[in-house]
């Protein structure tokens, strides 16, 4: 069962969107109304994608640089390390 929500909502009810979730509940959160991610079971192998190296957003080059002076590439290094 997939279910829309919005952010503001599922803000509100946390607790009890994890619990649906652990039951087997998917949920689409719907942010600026515009669908923004989902929320799956951790064990939901049907729906798992492949590997974050196969992904090309993953793998793009890094683009400006933040207010703290280190680039986009020394965030995704401490981020995503490899």
């Amino acid at each position: 069962m997939n279910v829309s929500i919005n952010a503001k909502r599922l803000r509100a009810t946390l607790p009890d969107v994890v619990e649906r979730v652990r039951k087997g509940a998917r949920f689409t959160v719907i942010y600026r109304s515009r669908p923004a991610f989902q929320i799956v079971p951790v064990n939901d192998e049907a729906h798992l994608s492949g590997e974050l190296v196969d992904d090309p957003l993953y793998c793009a080059r890094p683009v400006g640089r933040s207010s703290d002076r280190r680039t986009a590439m020394d965030h995704d290094a401490v981020l995503y390390p490899r």
